[in-house]
């Protein structure tokens, strides 16, 4: 098998990359722009199994070029702009990439597509990775299924949902052998600190304030990103061309609940830290537009495909702890960048944006 994988230098696409090179599982090409979350010191050493390629996916001919010179199997896309509060500052990048990207690679895997055996064509994929985010906010009750109306909140949440379905017009338009994931809040290692935990545990150990949202109520729905992994390779393998997979961690925790396991996580590996992690706390100004509660129902996943994730939440958030702690040279260089812990989020886009 082979795979091109596009954003495979971020968090969940590094996984990816790294599961597959280490299990043997396909040859990888890697596409990756390395802009500030994409980092190659996540991935393993490049081999014949493992080429990265640094490159746009809005680049037209040089997402033509490796289809055509790699001849793959599928194409995964990760390769998005993801933060939230990035979108909320500068949705311009979001829009270029989440959408104007996809439908490069759209055209581009549809071009190939056309172009195989009729073996190689019924053997091809294109796996678009998307994010529980474009159904908008729950209630305190229910939860997403792959029926579930769009509903998008953010410029992040609804370039998202445009590419998801800019990917399933190509498939209706045009017979793309196409497969859409959406899933819930991801975590584990290798993750970039502007995130909730990572950016928690750095603080936490920092002894910097930890700066909750609102009341931290807002509830998110919490899958290991192995696990999220693992449910790709199995759409991939298994998924009905043209459906639609959520994916969920089955694991809601208040934002709030999150913060104060990472500090129990923290005070119990570094005793010798001067500072009761819980009082660090500190209730912020909320999100703009900050969705309330998101839950995935992933029966269909698990009904049809028999995939179910394997982490249990509390013992994940200990060893993320503890690979944060163990891996500062990872995370040092990250942050001798312009990025500092500090909040994103506050600056919405000027006109000229």
């Amino acid at each position: 098998m082979k795979w091109i994988v596009t954003g495979g230098a971020g968090f969940i696409g590094s996984c990816f990359v790294r599961e597959a090179v280490a299990n043997r599982y396909a040859k990888i090409i890697n596409l990756d722009a390395l802009t500030y979350a994409g980092n190659r010191d996540s991935l393993p050493a490049e081999s014949a199994e493992n080429v990265f390629v640094e490159g746009n996916i809005n680049d037209v001919s040089l997402v033509r070029r490796l289809l055509e010179t790699h001849r793959p199997d599928a194409l995964v896309h990760f390769a998005a702009e993801s933060h939230v509060d990035r979108s909320i500052d500068g949705p311009q990048a979001f829009i270029e990439t989440n959408v104007n990207g996809t439908f490069t690679l759209l055209n581009a895997a549809n071009s190939y597509w056309k172009s195989l055996s009729t073996d190689d064509k019924e053997r091809f994929r294109f796996l678009h990775v998307s994010t529980d985010e474009v159904y908008g906010s729950l209630g305190q009750s229910g939860s997403f299924s792959e029926s579930s109306r769009y509903q998008p909140s953010s410029p992040y949440a609804a370039s998202k949902a445009a590419a998801d379905h800019l990917v399933r017009a190509w498939h209706h338009t045009y017979g793309l052998p196409v497969l859409i994931t959406n899933c819930s809040n991801n975590f584990g290692p290798y993750q970039f600190p502007e995130k909730l935990i990572p950016l928690m545990i750095l603080r936490a150990v920092a002894g910097e304030s930890l700066p909750v949202y609102g009341d931290g109520s807002n509830v998110r729905d919490w899958l290991h990103v192995s696990d999220h992994c693992a449910a790709l390779r199995t759409v991939l393998s298994q998924g009905r061309i043209g459906e639609t997979y959520n994916i969920g961690g089955n694991c809601e925790r208040s934002n709030l609940e999150v913060v104060k396991t990472i500090c129990d996580a923290v005070n119990a590996t570094h005793p010798e830290l001067a500072h009761d992690c819980h009082e660090l706390i500190l209730f912020v100004e909320d999100r703009p537009g900050h969705d309330q509660r998101y839950a995935i129902d992933a029966t269909k996943i698990t009904s049809e495909l028999g995939w179910k994730p394997q982490h249990l939440f509390d013992t994940a958030i200990e060893d993320t702890v503890s690979w944060y702690l163990n891996n500062q040279a990872w995370t040092n260089r990250i942050l001798s960048g312009e990025y500092r812990l500090q909040r994103l989020g506050t600056n919405p886009p000027s006109i000229a944006e």
